[in-house]
Formats: C-alpha cells, structure tokens, sequence
C-alpha cells in the first residue's frame, strides 16, 4: 500500500463531508495527521466524541504546519473562512474545498489565498440527505467522481500539487476529474442543483395539501414522493448557498425546464399520448446510461426491501 500523501492535513467543518473524509484519510492511510475544526462549539464535543481525528479549538491550531486544508463549509462561508484562516497557511501549504459552486468559491479564495499557498477547488459528487458528524462514513467517496477546478495556465510546482491532491482523493476511493469552474456549475446545475430544487418545491406543495386531503399525502405517499422527500432532507443552509451562488446557472437551467413541462402540460391537457411515449422513452434510456456507466444499479432499494417494506 502506498504511503501517505499528506503528514498532516486540516479538515475545517465537521459535518457529512468532514467528518467523512477524517474517517476515509485515516482509514486509507491517506494523510498521517488528520486535524479537525468548527465553528460550533458543539459539534467540536461532537467530533471529539466519535473520534474522528483531534480536533482543535481555533483555526490557527487546526491549519498550523497542515500541508492541505480543506474546507467544508457552506459556499457561502467560504470567503469568510477563508479570510480567517488565511494567515495560518504555510508555504507550500494546499487550500482546496468541496463546495457544490466552484466559479463563486475560486473567486472567494482566491481574493484571500496568501502567495505561495496552492489554491485547487474541488468538489467531491458524493452525499447523503444526513448532515452533522455523526454522519459521516469513510466509505462515501468510494467509485464516487471528484472534480478538481484548478486555476487555468499555471505551472510547476503548481501542477505537482494539483497532481498530489488528486492522488489523495484516489486514495479515498474517489475518481477524479479536471474541469473549468465554470462549465462544473453547468453541470451540476441540471445534475443535483435542479433536482433539489423540485424536490423541495414537490415536499412543499404536499405540506400546502395536506389540510386538504387531512394526512393523505402522507400516509398515502408512493415511492416517487418518499424519494423526493429525501432529497428534500438535506441541509437547508448548505442547498440555500447552493442556489443564492450559482443563481446564473439554476436560473438558464430552470428556464429550460419550465418550457419542457409547459410542453408536457400541453401533451396532457390535449391528450398527446404520443408525444408523452416519445418523452417517457428517452427518460428510460438515460436511466439505462446511468446504470451502465455504473452510477447506479438497477436493483429495486430506495430504502425498501423486496417485499416492498421499508428494510
């Protein structure tokens, strides 16, 4: 097995992702030091409680002597974090993070980065609707792709740091791939920003019906609205900076969107059933990619064993 890639790195939030990585960089021998911080008090005691690396009290403790500091905080914390840590990072020292926006948090960076620090955005494609410390497993980034946005046209030793973070998250289990900022936040506009939006707008028309139809929605709930539910579980704040910074993006994409249902709309009220096969149908081939592409698999969970009960 090959050595550590890092002696020490800081981990700066401990919750889904954070305390996931201190797991998986322990576990996988990823880094020799795992240090972690936050802001809360609380969830310091938390950490601390589960064991997941020391944990320090102040920010200068946690990125003092690190090699790579990762932020996993909300987007829209990240300039502010990264402002407050900026004068503990040495030479030669990584800054990354793994924000869902990555054009809005390079620019938050790298207004704070001090010369000679390398800065490399990353995002890992990983998740789950649970949040806080005692979320995390070291397991979470395992066949899952992480995109690493480095800043354009640079050079040695840049390009080397670049290189070793990447073989960290490989370490991890994680796939890695190289992209500009901002075609990411395209991406992941209609691949998770979008499809949590609607969730959220789904869950909540249900709770506007639920006067009406006295707990049915609930209680009558089919397997396509508990799965909206659960993405709609997810952390309020995290997904509430999602949006407010890739707005540009959200708003082309949901645009696209709105006339596509707006035709679908039509295909309904005028009884198009050939035009809703058309649609149907190619849905069901993007599934198929997305299994074969081994994103997913085709068995039957979503949380419930065979027999249709929840496992």
């Amino acid at each position: 097995m090959p050595g550590p890639v890092f002696d020490r790195i800081a981990i700066i939030g401990a919750g889904l992702i954070g305390s996931s990585l201190a797991l998986a960089a322990r576990e996988f021998r990823a880094a020799k030091t795992v240090v972690l911080y936050d802001s809360s008090e609380d969830v310091r005691k938390r950490a601390a409680a589960l064991e997941l690396g020391d944990v320090a009290d102040t920010l200068e403790t946690a990125c003092s002597g690190a090699d790579c500091v990762i932020l996993c905080v909300p987007v829209g914390a990240i300039g502010e974090t990264s402002k407050a840590l900026a004068a503990y990072l040495k030479e030669g020292a990584i800054l990354t993070d793994v924000g869902s926006v990555k054009e809005r948090a390079l620019e938050a960076m790298l207004e704070q980065c001090p010369a000679g620090v390398h800065l490399i955005p990353g995002h890992p494609i990983a998740g789950t609707e649970k949040s806080g410390p005692e979320a995390g497993f070291a397991t979470l980034f395992r066949k899952a792709w992480h995109i690493l946005t480095p800043l354009p046209q640079q050079e040695e030793p840049y390009n080397s740091a670049v290189d070793r973070l990447a073989s960290f998250w490989e370490m991890l289990g994680a796939r890695v791939e190289i992209m500009e900022a901002a075609r990411h936040d395209r991406v992941l506009a209609i691949t998770s920003h979008l499809p949590h939006l609607i969730a959220y707008n789904i869950v909540s028309t249900a709770y506007d019906m639920e006067s009406v139809g006295e707990g049915e929605v609930v209680k009558y709930s089919a397997g396509g609205f508990r799965d909206f539910t659960r993405i709609a579980a997810s952390d309020p704040t995290m997904w509430r900076d999602v949006f407010l910074n890739n707005k540009d993006a959200v708003l082309e994409t949901l645009g696209r969107f709105s006339e596509d249902l707006a035709a679908l709309q039509r295909a309904i009220r005028w009884g198009d059933g050939e035009m809703l096969m058309q649609e149907f149908e190619r849905a069901r081939g993007i599934r198929k990619a997305i299994i074969e592409a081994g994103q997913d698999t085709d068995e039957t969970n979503f949380g419930r064993n065979k027999d249709g009960e929840k496992d």
